[in-house]
Protein backbone atom coordinates (compact mmCIF):
# COMPACT_ATOMS: atom_id res chain seq x y z
CA UNK A 1 0.00 0.00 0.00
CA UNK A 2 1.23 3.41 -1.04
CA UNK A 3 0.52 7.02 0.37
CA UNK A 4 -0.31 9.61 -1.43
CA UNK A 5 -0.29 13.49 -0.64
CA UNK A 6 -3.39 13.75 0.54
CA UNK A 7 -3.52 10.01 2.56
CA UNK A 8 -1.17 8.66 4.57
CA UNK A 9 -1.00 4.90 4.89
CA UNK A 10 1.47 2.82 7.70
CA UNK A 11 0.59 -0.79 8.67
CA UNK A 12 1.63 -2.51 12.00
CA UNK A 13 0.77 -5.73 13.53
CA UNK A 14 -2.27 -5.83 11.19
CA UNK A 15 -3.45 -2.63 11.46
CA UNK A 16 -3.88 -0.26 8.67
CA UNK A 17 -4.10 3.45 10.16
CA UNK A 18 -5.43 5.84 7.53
CA UNK A 19 -4.48 9.93 8.33
CA UNK A 20 -6.15 12.17 6.06
CA UNK A 21 -3.40 14.66 5.09
CA UNK A 22 -4.71 17.91 4.28
CA UNK A 23 -4.03 19.81 7.24
CA UNK A 24 -3.94 23.29 5.40
CA UNK A 25 -7.45 22.67 4.57
CA UNK A 26 -8.16 21.34 7.68
CA UNK A 27 -8.47 17.75 5.81
CA UNK A 28 -11.50 18.69 3.92
CA UNK A 29 -12.12 16.20 0.79
CA UNK A 30 -10.23 16.68 -2.38
CA UNK A 31 -10.84 14.51 -5.78
CA UNK A 32 -7.37 12.81 -5.61
CA UNK A 33 -8.35 12.46 -1.24
CA UNK A 34 -11.70 10.41 -2.31
CA UNK A 35 -10.00 8.16 -5.05
CA UNK A 36 -7.16 7.04 -2.92
CA UNK A 37 -9.61 6.50 0.39
CA UNK A 38 -11.54 3.93 -2.05
CA UNK A 39 -8.10 2.53 -3.17
CA UNK A 40 -6.94 2.32 0.49
CA UNK A 41 -10.42 0.14 1.15
CA UNK A 42 -10.07 -1.98 -1.98
CA UNK A 43 -6.63 -2.73 -0.85
CA UNK A 44 -7.43 -3.41 2.62
CA UNK A 45 -10.26 -5.52 2.12
CA UNK A 46 -7.47 -7.85 -0.20
CA UNK A 47 -4.56 -8.23 2.45
CA UNK A 48 -5.18 -10.70 4.66
CA UNK A 49 -2.67 -9.39 6.79
CA UNK A 50 -4.97 -6.33 7.90
CA UNK A 51 -7.38 -7.37 10.32
CA UNK A 52 -8.82 -3.87 11.20
CA UNK A 53 -8.15 -0.05 10.06
CA UNK A 54 -8.33 2.65 12.08
CA UNK A 55 -8.72 6.38 10.43
CA UNK A 56 -7.82 10.15 11.85
CA UNK A 57 -6.56 13.16 10.53
CA UNK A 58 -3.36 15.27 10.38
CA UNK A 59 -2.93 18.26 12.88
CA UNK A 60 -5.79 19.29 15.01
CA UNK A 61 -8.92 18.46 12.61
CA UNK A 62 -10.37 14.99 11.87
CA UNK A 63 -12.30 16.52 8.96
CA UNK A 64 -13.66 19.64 8.10
CA UNK A 65 -15.80 17.72 5.22
CA UNK A 66 -16.13 20.25 1.99
CA UNK A 67 -13.30 22.27 1.28
CA UNK A 68 -14.82 25.82 1.40
CA UNK A 69 -12.78 27.30 -0.60
CA UNK A 70 -13.69 24.87 -3.48
CA UNK A 71 -17.32 25.53 -2.51
CA UNK A 72 -16.58 29.56 -3.25
CA UNK A 73 -15.22 29.26 -6.35
CA UNK A 74 -17.48 26.36 -7.67
CA UNK A 75 -14.89 24.13 -8.61
CA UNK A 76 -13.75 20.79 -8.78
CA UNK A 77 -16.61 18.57 -7.60
CA UNK A 78 -18.67 21.62 -6.75
CA UNK A 79 -18.66 22.81 -10.09
CA UNK A 80 -21.38 22.61 -12.78
CA UNK A 81 -25.10 22.83 -12.96
CA UNK A 82 -27.68 20.10 -10.85
CA UNK A 83 -27.67 17.40 -13.49
CA UNK A 84 -23.47 17.32 -13.21
CA UNK A 85 -23.27 18.42 -9.55
CA UNK A 86 -25.86 14.72 -9.09
CA UNK A 87 -23.87 13.10 -11.20
CA UNK A 88 -20.52 14.49 -9.55
CA UNK A 89 -21.48 13.38 -6.10
CA UNK A 90 -22.91 9.67 -7.23
CA UNK A 91 -19.35 9.29 -8.78
CA UNK A 92 -17.53 11.07 -6.52
CA UNK A 93 -18.31 11.65 -2.63
CA UNK A 94 -20.44 9.05 -2.91
CA UNK A 95 -18.02 6.34 -3.53
CA UNK A 96 -16.84 6.54 0.16
CA UNK A 97 -19.70 5.17 2.12
CA UNK A 98 -20.80 2.95 -0.83
CA UNK A 99 -17.21 1.54 -0.14
CA UNK A 100 -17.05 1.28 3.39
CA UNK A 101 -20.76 0.01 3.95
CA UNK A 102 -19.15 -3.33 2.06
CA UNK A 103 -15.98 -2.98 3.90
CA UNK A 104 -16.18 -6.65 5.91
CA UNK A 105 -13.21 -5.18 8.28
CA UNK A 106 -13.80 -3.33 11.38
CA UNK A 107 -13.07 0.47 11.17
CA UNK A 108 -11.76 2.52 14.45
CA UNK A 109 -11.85 6.73 13.77
CA UNK A 110 -9.67 8.29 16.10
CA UNK A 111 -11.02 11.73 16.08
CA UNK A 112 -8.03 13.88 17.14
CA UNK A 113 -9.82 16.79 16.34
CA UNK A 114 -13.28 18.83 14.76
CA UNK A 115 -15.80 16.42 12.76
CA UNK A 116 -17.72 18.89 10.77
CA UNK A 117 -20.45 18.07 8.07
CA UNK A 118 -18.91 15.54 5.78
CA UNK A 119 -16.51 14.69 7.79
CA UNK A 120 -19.04 13.81 10.96
CA UNK A 121 -20.39 11.74 8.20
CA UNK A 122 -17.24 9.87 7.67
CA UNK A 123 -16.90 9.51 11.12
CA UNK A 124 -20.94 7.43 11.01
CA UNK A 125 -19.44 5.38 8.09
CA UNK A 126 -16.80 3.64 10.97
CA UNK A 127 -17.90 1.10 13.23
CA UNK A 128 -16.30 2.46 16.36
CA UNK A 129 -15.45 5.91 17.29
CA UNK A 130 -12.81 7.17 19.93
CA UNK A 131 -12.42 11.06 20.07
CA UNK A 132 -9.87 13.60 21.82
CA UNK A 133 -11.23 15.70 24.71
CA UNK A 134 -11.40 19.19 22.73
CA UNK A 135 -12.90 17.82 19.76
CA UNK A 136 -16.42 19.31 18.11
CA UNK A 137 -18.72 17.91 16.08
CA UNK A 138 -21.67 19.52 13.26
CA UNK A 139 -24.00 18.62 10.83
CA UNK A 140 -23.51 22.02 9.60
CA UNK A 141 -24.46 21.65 6.33
CA UNK A 142 -27.77 24.11 6.20
CA UNK A 143 -25.41 26.86 7.67
CA UNK A 144 -24.24 26.65 4.12
CA UNK A 145 -27.41 26.39 2.36
CA UNK A 146 -26.56 23.25 2.14
CA UNK A 147 -27.90 19.11 2.81
CA UNK A 148 -25.93 15.80 3.73
CA UNK A 149 -24.87 15.52 0.37
CA UNK A 150 -22.78 12.41 0.76
CA UNK A 151 -25.61 10.55 2.69
CA UNK A 152 -25.01 12.08 6.39
CA UNK A 153 -28.98 11.95 6.96
CA UNK A 154 -29.39 8.36 6.76
CA UNK A 155 -25.61 7.87 8.60
CA UNK A 156 -26.46 10.04 11.42
CA UNK A 157 -29.61 9.23 12.10
CA UNK A 158 -28.49 5.33 12.26
CA UNK A 159 -25.74 6.43 14.42
CA UNK A 160 -27.79 8.54 16.94
CA UNK A 161 -31.26 7.76 15.94
CA UNK A 162 -33.71 10.14 14.04
CA UNK A 163 -34.94 12.77 16.61
CA UNK A 164 -31.35 13.34 17.61
CA UNK A 165 -30.31 13.66 14.28
CA UNK A 166 -32.81 15.89 13.23
CA UNK A 167 -31.63 18.19 15.86
CA UNK A 168 -28.06 18.24 15.02
CA UNK A 169 -29.14 18.27 10.65
CA UNK A 170 -31.89 21.09 10.99
CA UNK A 171 -29.87 23.10 13.29
CA UNK A 172 -26.37 23.16 12.49
CA UNK A 173 -25.24 23.38 15.85
CA UNK A 174 -22.06 22.07 17.18
CA UNK A 175 -21.64 19.64 19.80
CA UNK A 176 -18.68 18.77 22.25
CA UNK A 177 -17.29 15.43 23.19
CA UNK A 178 -19.57 14.90 26.59
CA UNK A 179 -22.62 15.82 24.35
CA UNK A 180 -21.35 12.80 21.66
CA UNK A 181 -20.75 10.66 24.13
CA UNK A 182 -24.22 11.11 25.64
CA UNK A 183 -26.36 10.48 22.68
CA UNK A 184 -24.04 7.75 21.83
CA UNK A 185 -22.72 9.59 18.75
CA UNK A 186 -18.98 8.35 20.16
CA UNK A 187 -18.22 5.01 22.06
CA UNK A 188 -15.59 7.06 24.04
CA UNK A 189 -13.75 10.25 25.15
CA UNK A 190 -10.03 10.51 26.25
CA UNK A 191 -7.12 12.89 26.31
CA UNK A 192 -5.75 13.77 23.11
CA UNK A 193 -2.14 12.46 24.18
CA UNK A 194 -4.09 9.01 24.54
CA UNK A 195 -6.30 8.79 21.74
CA UNK A 196 -3.98 7.13 19.17
CA UNK A 197 -3.02 4.53 21.75
CA UNK A 198 -6.70 4.01 22.97
CA UNK A 199 -7.71 3.58 19.33
CA UNK A 200 -4.98 1.00 18.42
CA UNK A 201 -5.30 -0.92 21.77
CA UNK A 202 -9.59 -1.40 20.72
CA UNK A 203 -7.75 -2.36 16.97
CA UNK A 204 -4.97 -5.09 18.56
CA UNK A 205 -8.67 -6.18 20.73
CA UNK A 206 -10.70 -7.12 17.47
CA UNK A 207 -7.66 -7.91 15.68
CA UNK A 208 -6.59 -10.81 18.30
CA UNK A 209 -9.91 -12.67 17.33
CA UNK A 210 -10.80 -15.17 14.70
CA UNK A 211 -10.80 -12.97 11.57
CA UNK A 212 -13.84 -14.72 9.62
CA UNK A 213 -15.99 -14.76 12.47
CA UNK A 214 -15.30 -11.19 13.10
CA UNK A 215 -16.19 -9.92 9.63
CA UNK A 216 -19.26 -12.03 9.78
CA UNK A 217 -20.68 -10.70 12.97
CA UNK A 218 -19.84 -7.57 11.36
CA UNK A 219 -21.84 -8.15 8.36
CA UNK A 220 -24.94 -9.56 10.44
CA UNK A 221 -25.23 -6.30 12.25
CA UNK A 222 -25.64 -4.15 9.75
CA UNK A 223 -27.32 -6.41 7.48
CA UNK A 224 -29.92 -7.51 10.65
CA UNK A 225 -30.61 -3.67 11.01
CA UNK A 226 -33.07 -3.85 7.98
CA UNK A 227 -34.37 -7.29 8.29
CA UNK A 228 -37.27 -8.47 10.32
CA UNK A 229 -36.39 -10.90 13.42
CA UNK A 230 -37.27 -14.23 11.12
CA UNK A 231 -35.04 -13.19 8.58
CA UNK A 232 -32.25 -12.00 10.79
CA UNK A 233 -32.54 -15.15 12.41
CA UNK A 234 -31.83 -17.19 9.21
CA UNK A 235 -28.78 -14.72 8.32
CA UNK A 236 -27.47 -16.19 11.37
CA UNK A 237 -27.91 -19.31 11.16
CA UNK A 238 -26.32 -19.62 7.82
CA UNK A 239 -23.22 -17.52 8.87
CA UNK A 240 -22.99 -19.95 12.01
CA UNK A 241 -23.04 -22.41 9.77
CA UNK A 242 -19.89 -21.40 7.73
CA UNK A 243 -17.75 -20.33 10.83
CA UNK A 244 -18.66 -23.08 12.83
CA UNK A 245 -16.62 -25.47 10.17
CA UNK A 246 -13.43 -23.17 10.66
CA UNK A 247 -10.27 -24.46 11.94
CA UNK A 248 -10.81 -21.02 14.24
CA UNK A 249 -13.94 -22.27 16.00
CA UNK A 250 -11.91 -25.56 17.14
CA UNK A 251 -8.68 -23.61 18.07
CA UNK A 252 -11.45 -21.09 19.93
CA UNK A 253 -13.27 -23.98 21.92
CA UNK A 254 -9.98 -25.86 23.02
CA UNK A 255 -8.02 -22.69 23.87
CA UNK A 256 -11.29 -22.04 26.29
CA UNK A 257 -11.32 -25.57 27.52
CA UNK A 258 -7.16 -25.09 28.20
CA UNK A 259 -7.63 -21.95 29.28
CA UNK A 260 -4.73 -20.56 27.33
CA UNK A 261 -5.28 -17.63 24.99
CA UNK A 262 -6.52 -18.91 21.26
CA UNK A 263 -3.80 -18.61 18.19
CA UNK A 264 -6.83 -17.29 14.99
CA UNK A 265 -5.19 -18.57 11.94
CA UNK A 266 -8.20 -17.07 9.74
Amino acid sequence: MSSTSHLLLSKSESILTITLNREEARNAYSDEMIDALVDAFDEAEADSDVKCVIITGAGTTFSAGGDLNAMKNHAGMFEGDAVNLRSRYMRGIQRIPRRMARFEKPVVAAINGPAIGAGLDLACMCDIRIAANGARFGSTFVKLGLIPGDGGAYLLSRTIGVPRALDLILTGRLIDTMEAERMGLINEAVEPEQLMATARKRALRIAANAPQAVRLAKSAIYQSYDLGLDAALTLAATYQGIVQNTPDHDEGVEAMLAGRNPEFKG
